[in-house]
């Protein structure tokens, strides 16, 4: 396994798309559920425990080597909003470009044939994990590091907030980022011996609902 290829998958730099989504921050900022730093990180702490924990063991279940049309149908049923079902799988097309550019694979080759309008992105992240050589914690650690990263950096843009706030408060969170992981992996390991109903189902109906209003404004600063 190679330190350097974990850094350059969960790296913001990596030409995946995601700095163009805020995970939900826009929404909470215009209803004004986030307003400062405290509040930022319990945006965070709640996305991290429920859709990161989801799409984390997603992610470390494809990097275990479990069937990833599967996983994609699993993604699916654990994605009730369509706007963010429409996301996911945007992203996942432009993480699958990136990949298959950086770590090319007969499995992202299979999958992207097979889902040429993109897979859930956590499946095509953990197949890239995979690609790279790394582990099913690995890939969960870069889900649940951009599951608040992306919040944070979103927040700093929106509110002018102090950008050494945001980033304390994602140095604050990096335990429960770790246990969220190991969470993963562990859930990952069942689902390999048992099937994809081991894999966790956590859900956050505010974030769902957030997602479909934001869907529908005329004017925003984030594609989600």
């Amino acid at each position: 396994m190679s330190r350097a290829a974990l850094l350059v998958l969960a790296d913001g730099r990596f030409p995946a798309g995601g700095h163009a989504h805020s995970g939900g921050a826009e929404a909470a900022v215009a209803s004004g559920r986030v307003r400062t730093a405290t509040d930022l990180a319990e945006f965070c702490r709640g996305r991290l425990h429920t859709a990161g924990l989801t799409s984390a063991a997603l992610a470390a279940a494809a990097a275990s080597g479990l069937d990833p049309l599967i996983l994609d149908e699993a993604a699916d049923a654990r994605t009730p909003s369509p706007a963010l079902r429409g996301t996911a799988r945007k992203l996942g097309r432009q993480m699958m470009r990136a990949a298959r550019a950086t770590w090319p694979s007969a499995e992202l080759d299979a999958l992207a044939a097979a889902r040429p309008r993109g897979a859930h992105q956590p499946i095509v992240l953990g197949l890239a994990a995979r690609a790279a050589g790394l582990g099913p914690e690995d890939a969960g650690h870069c889900v649940v590091y951009e599951v608040v990263s992306g919040p944070a950096t979103a927040v700093v843009r929106l509110l002018s907030l102090d950008p050494f706030e945001a980033t304390g408060v994602l140095a604050r969170l990096a335990p429960e980022m770790d246990t969220v992981a190991r969470r993963a992996a562990v859930a990952a390991a069942q689902a390999v011996r048992s099937g994809v109903d081991a894999l966790p189902a956590a859900s956050a109906p505010l974030l769902d609902v957030m997602a479909e209003a934001h869907a529908g404004w005329a004017v925003r600063l984030f594609a989600s």
